[in-house]
């Protein structure tokens, strides 16, 4: 029986530690009462900072400290890996293969190692896919990625005060890290205004350094929904625990190649994928349940040259239930 589990990475910024969320979910799933120990190796990652409160549950601590193989001479045989600790079952994220001997270490029970599994041909592209093989191979093929399901009671009572039952929700992320990344906000305004014309209720998801363009589109679309501004709630959540938590009250919804996309992925929320090239749109591709992907460089040069129709036309599929 799996009592103590080891996830052993390098570390997570905040794109990584979002993609990987719906792995997380899964190894709860696949392991309900062990604890689940996460190894970030260089010290640094965002499930100690910004997604703390999201993986509340899920997460039983975080290892920030210590000789557990960022360095040469963690690999020496007196070094003492996670402080001399040892778990049922290690799952090794990582690819190199000095510090999976590191990672090995602390393996009581199966280990599991990208490392190992990377020098195979057969090898994934995308990152989602790749944590799940780990997955399958640590569960006999019985786990596999999942919706977070969140419990904060106040990240649960936000998102239903801000986004009540009745409506059919469509999610718009527009922003992205960089703006070649980012589909026009005009197109994401006629989408808008598709989605109203439909029936449907058009929500909004803007970082807190776009106020320009939320303040355009609350023009633009009177009767879009904005749930993250000028908020009356008074419950204290918001970031990215509150994005996932409205994910889950979507029918569907829209994203660049950027954080917001991961979000709504990790909510539940059928997701259509913006993306600006095909080789990164296969890597880095969101871990939604249900999921609709349009590139870009098939259409032309650069995001405007994906058009409003061909988006429109994966989004009805996505809200029907095709997809």
């Amino acid at each position: 029986m799996v009592q103590t589990v080891l996830i052993y990475s390098m570390g997570e910024v905040i794109g990584d530690g979002l993609i990987k969320l719906p792995f997380i979910a899964g190894l709860r799933a696949a392991f309900p009462d062990a604890r689940i120990s996460w190894c970030a190796a260089k010290g640094e990652t965002v499930y100690a900072g910004p997604l703390k409160a999201v993986v509340a549950g899920y997460i039983d601590e975080v290892i920030l400290d210590g000789a557990n193989g960022a360095k040469a001479l963690d690999s020496l045989p007196w070094s003492k890996s996670f402080g001399g600790r040892t778990f049922d079952l290690v799952i090794d994220t990582q690819e190199n293969l000095r510090r999976s001997g590191v990672a090995r270490r602390g393996a009581t029970g199966r280990f599991v190692s990208a490392a190992r599994q990377a020098r195979g041909q057969d090898w994934p592209v995308a990152v989602t896919d790749r944590l799940a093989r780990l997955l399958a191979l640590a569960t006999d093929g019985q786990g596999a990625p999942r919706p977070l399901a969140l419990t904060n009671p106040d990240a649960l009572k936000a998102a239903e005060i801000l986004l009540p039952a009745g409506p059919t929700y469509v999610g718009l992320a527009p922003g992205a890290g960089g703006q070649a990344k980012r589909w026009p906000l005009e197109n994401y305004l006629e989408l808008a205004r598709r989605i109203a014309a439909n029936g449907w209720t058009p929500v909004f998801f803007f970082g807190p350094d776009e106020a320009e363009d939320a303040a355009i589109a609350a023009r633009e679309v009177p009767q879009a929904l904005q749930p993250e501004r000028n908020r009356t709630d008074g419950v204290p959540v918001k970031g990215p625990l509150l994005v996932i938590a409205l994910a889950g009250r979507l029918a569907a919804g829209v994203a660049n190649d950027a954080g917001p996309g991961h979000m709504l992925a990790a909510g539940g929320a059928p997701l259509l994928s913006l993306q600006q090239d095909r080789r990164k749109a296969v890597k880095f591709r969101p871990a939604a349940a249900r999921l609709e992907m349009l590139v870009a460089e098939d259409y032309g040069s650069g995001m405007g040259a994906l058009p409003v129709d061909a988006a429109w036309a994966a989004l009805e599929k996505l809200v029907s239930g095709a997809s």
